[in-house]
């Protein structure tokens, strides 16, 4: 089964606690504190795999939890982290965030376009601090520790594009598959029904010295871009591809359709859906040569072509147009005009990789950037007023601070408020108006305000 679009939930593995402990031996009765950390989560990691053809393993299981970690001991012991887990999906695969909610889909998280090229897509929570991290010179015997911090949780969506230097396309039985199968060794399904061919098919070609990935793509129809005919399934992986084949049926198929008809249909499809898909690297092939009779015809196309070349670049130089002025003509039948086609396509595609040839090194890293977007949003916090003196406090690192604290030990909570506080939370609070005697709600948990000029902790209410 080829599946190229999911949806899946992934989680980090939550972090273990801190250790509250002081060290106890003989002729050492009043040791220092010795709590050790918790060990950090896993991160859950989505890795492209060049020996993956399918984001099938996602059809049926859609969430994924990485190893939490694990809680420090005493004696300076601390808790062992826990394994990533690594998603392997095809190279081609577009990460997106995606909004179960609202089932819409959000910003892009990485294109994995590199065989073993890695983003994080859910960070681990980190390991809970013990107790030895909050001695200072007035705090000498800290009788608290950190909880482990909340991994993260999100849904993401997985998109694979596919990888090929040419995609074939054209309306339903133009005579795609039987091209491919000409030029490479793939053997799609072939008949002589629309339809034939419902999944992309990838081929390798050769011609003297190059080679290149070749797709054939299901036929496309009239509102394609609108998502008719299953469009949107089949025009993404068009937009991967270096040069476009573009495929007219010179017999205009059992239905008799008008092969500059059709042509113009292919192509207005093609710049609907995708603008940048108009201005793409495009051979014309004219197929079934062997069964036309109407030279007029191929004339007319072939002008066509040539005008449609000239408009691309609006001037009169074919080197500066996209679209190659030649028109091919083939069959894919009895073989005729593939060797030239080949030999065409192979030199486009060589001469594409050359202008687009960059160092590998200079190439984005998702990971860092994606990571540096994460904890600038983390650390936003944003303070609603609800009325009557109570205000909402929501915010990613602001409700991992709540979680990770103790609330039965006192001098955890007015560890928090010193957090909080840092942070600008409670400025920001006295700014809105915020009042001694307030209440703040935080991820569930509610507190009476007063300001540090007061006190030295933040009351928790009784819920």
């Amino acid at each position: 089964m080829f599946i190229d679009l999911v949806r899946i939930n992934v989680k980090g593995g939550d972090g273990g606690a801190g250790c509250m402990s002081f060290r106890r031996e003989a002729h050492v009765p009043k040791g220092g504190p010795d709590g050790g950390d918790g060990g950090h989560g896993g991160n859950v990691i989505v890795e492209a795999d060049a020996g993956v053809s399918s984001l099938i393993e996602y059809r049926f299981k859609h969430h994924f939890k990485a190893e939490r970690g694990t809680h420090g001991q005493g004696s300076r012991m601390h808790g062992s982290s826990g394994e990533d887990l690594v998603l392997k999906v095809p190279v081609g695969t577009v990460i997106r965030e995606y909004f179960e909610d609202t089932k819409q889909s959000g910003e892009v998280i990485a294109d994995l376009i590199h065989d073993r090229e890695r983003v994080v897509v859910a960070q681990g929570g980190v390991g809970g601090r013990g107790n030895i991290h909050f001695m200072t010179s007035t705090r000498r015997a800290p009788a608290f520790a950190e909880l482990g911090e909340p991994a993260i949780e999100r849904w993401i969506e997985l998109e694979m594009k596919l990888m090929a230097d040419a995609a074939i396309v054209g309306v339903p039985s133009a005579g795609k598959s039987s091209l491919i199968a000409k030029i490479s060794a793939a053997r799609p399904k072939i008949a002589d029904y629309p339809f034939t061919t419902l999944v992309p098919n990838l081929g390798v070609a050769t011609s003297g010295d190059y080679s290149f990935v070749v797709a054939d793509v299901p036929g496309l129809i009239e509102g394609a871009h609108e998502g008719k005919g299953l469009g949107h399934e089949f025009l993404r992986h068009i937009e991967r591809t270096a040069l476009i084949i573009h495929v007219v049926d010179l017999t205009g198929g059992y239905e008799g359709r008008d092969p500059l008809s059709d042509y113009d249909i292919i192509n207005n499809e093609l710049a609907l859906y995708a603008s940048e898909l108009r201005d793409r690297p495009r051979i014309v092939v004219a197929n079934k040569i062997d069964a036309c009779s109407d030279s007029d015809l191929i004339k007319r196309l072939s002008e066509r072509v040539k005008w449609d070349s000239l408009d691309a670049v609006g001037g009169d130089e074919y080197a500066k147009s996209p679209i190659d002025p030649k028109l091919y003509c083939i069959s894919a039948l009895t073989g005729e005009g593939i060797d030239s086609l080949k030999a065409a396509v192979a030199t486009k595609v060589h001469e594409l990789r050359e202008a687009a040839r960059v160092d590998i090194d200079a190439k984005p890293s998702y990971e860092s950037i994606w990571d540096a977007k994460r904890i600038a949003k983390d650390k936003k916090f944003e303070i609603v007023a609800l009325g009557s003196g109570v205000f909402r406090v929501s915010g990613g690192q602001v409700e991992r601070m709540v979680v990770q604290t103790d609330w039965e030990n006192e001098e955890a909570i007015a560890f928090l408020q010193h957090r909080l506080k840092r942070l600008g939370v409670e400025q920001e609070l006295e700014r809105l108006g915020a009042k001694d005697g307030d209440e703040i709600r935080i991820v569930g948990r509610s507190f009476m305000f007063e300001s540090s000029a007061h006190a030295d902790i933040y009351n928790e209410l009784d819920d």
